[in-house]
């Protein structure tokens, strides 16, 4: 459970949320003496990218890739200069996103990919899903009076049973698994129920145009709609970009006529999705409510640099390993008035946390929430309370698992000696340091331990059979080592020399 969940500080953090919710409920005096209309409920957008470089960003430093709107959002807003997700691949990344809890915890461990999970499972094929048990932000939020739409990739179950409007949202438009076309599938082309474009429930209709752009222009028209309602919004807005498959529109490949191959696609396609993302944070300033929204920016895992050329300098690692290149992520947020813009906030924050911050945005005391591993972010943020929102996070797949606490990080893997790292000095895991630290090594063993006493059993494993696997038509959940050995060990890719 999260650190800070202790009675002294849960009332300490209430008691400020209070405050600051109080002048966004009841408005503050404008000059003529009556409450400012920018002062109602806040909206929310919530905007995922899928398996982007940590280092192809501009404002984490790249030339080479165009981000001007994100950007603009970063420099406009709160830059955290360590966001993790709790999980290195997509499924189980977006299942503790939405629930705020350790995925362990529930059992969604492996990435859902139907006939690459263990035949040993009760669970197979779209059966495989976050349970119906468990509550979403989506499902908070309508509790608040939000009207909340989802738009592109789902991965959280294909089973009607776990469809985004059961789970709490009120639209979707967007497919139910991890991967498919940014184009509409041909005539005569048969893709599985997971990749077809769904409206809604069971309306299926391919995109008109590039998906990202299409994605992009469905999230507007709610945004607008919602506006013209009067009616606080959530909208979670998932790209599939830079997943797998590598397509890109032939305008866009010509932006970056000095690159080649992979590198030039996943740039084209970085892009497009920087271009729809800005025309969504458009709208809200044309609309008038910018102001009044939280609008967050965050990704799904490190980038699979031998997948989609992407790059997490200047981080070791890749998707799917515990390297600070698989779990650390872009991670941004923007509320004016609330946060102070421009700013960066130093300590190690998680995914698992925007559901407590999001459910305390729409007036709830996130104290009160059960069963959490998030905290709410704004006390953190504000600078009301000074340490750390985590004393301890965690990782696991498999019997590989991995503690982060404080600035000291272990790796456990199940072939090989544990690894310890500490990160303030050493972000890119040259130096492996467990030799030197004996008893901080046994020590953070046991809190994985004690962390795995509170996990649920998977619900499926990964079937380790993969001759007949097609890249573009599932999403990908393991990556061979460079040196061969197909072990379930770190891999050894290290940061790029040119960024």
């Amino acid at each position: 459970m999260a650190s800070r969940n202790h009675k002294t500080l849960n009332v300490l953090v209430s008691f400020l949320l209070m405050i600051t919710l109080a002048s966004f409920a009841h408005g503050t005096e404008s000059k003529e003496g009556t409450p400012s209309k920018e002062h109602k409920k806040p909206n929310i957008v919530f905007i995922f990218s899928d398996d982007a470089g940590y280092g192809d960003f501009g404002f984490h430093g790249s030339k080479v890739m165009k981000t001007p709107n994100l950007d603009k959002l970063a420099a406009e807003g709160v830059r955290f200069e360590q966001g993790y997700v709790s999980d290195p691949t997509c499924g189980p990344s977006r299942a503790g996103l939405l629930t705020g809890r350790y995925q362990q915890r529930f059992g969604f461990e492996e990435n859902n990919v139907p006939g690459y999970m263990s035949k040993n499972s009760a669970l197979d094929g779209d059966q495989m899903g976050v349970p119906v048990e468990e509550k979403m932000m989506s499902d908070y939020l309508k509790d608040q009076g939000y009207t909340s739409a989802y738009y592109g990739k789902w991965h959280l179950g294909g089973a009607d049973k776990y469809h985004p409007l059961n789970r709490g949202f009120d639209e979707f438009y967007g497919f139910r698994g991890g991967a498919r076309s940014y184009f509409a599938y041909e005539e005569g082309k048969e893709p599985s129920k997971l990749e077809l474009m769904e409206r809604n429930f069971a309306q299926y209709q391919e995109p008109e145009g590039y998906l990202t752009d299409e994605l992009a222009a469905e999230a507007i028209d709610f945004i607008e709609r919602s506006t013209k309602a009067d009616k606080p919004f959530f909208v979670f807005l998932s790209f599939n970009a830079p997943h797998t498959p590598m397509e890109a529109t032939k305008e866009d490949l010509a932006k970056f006529p000095n690159l080649t191959g992979k590198r030039k696609t996943v740039a084209a396609m970085m892009y497009a999705m920087d271009r729809a993302s800005g025309k969504v944070l458009d709208t809200l300033e044309r609309l008038g409510i910018e102001d009044n929204t939280l609008v967050v920016f965050t990704n799904d895992n490190g980038g699979p640099t031998d997948m989609n050329a992407s790059d997490n300098f200047p981080f070791s690692g890749t998707k799917s390993n515990h390297l600070e290149g698989g779990v650390r992520v872009p991670y941004v947020m923007k509320w004016p008035g609330v946060f102070e813009q421009g700013t960066t906030y130093p300590h190690p924050v998680s995914t698992l946390d925007l559901l407590p911050t999001f459910f305390a945005v729409g007036g709830g005391d996130a104290s009160t929430l059960e069963n959490i591993d998030g905290v709410n972010l704004i006390p953190f943020v504000q600078g009301s309370i000074k340490e750390a929102p985590h004393e301890f996070l965690y990782w696991k797949k498999d019997t590989r698992a991995t503690v982060r606490a404080g600035n000291w990080k272990l790796m456990r893997f199940p072939d090989r000696p544990a690894e310890l790292y500490y990160i303030d000095n050493d972000e890119k895991e040259f130096r492996d340091v467990a030799s030197e630290n004996p008893e901080l090594v046994k020590m953070l063993f046991k809190k994985i331990f004690e962390w795995e006493s509170t996990l649920e059993r998977p619900r499926w494993l990964l079937e380790r059979k993969f001759e007949n696997y097609d890249i573009n038509r599932m999403d990908h959940y393991w990556h061979k080592p460079t040196d061969g050995n197909e072990s379930e060990g770190k891999l050894l890719i290290r940061p790029a020399s040119a960024h």
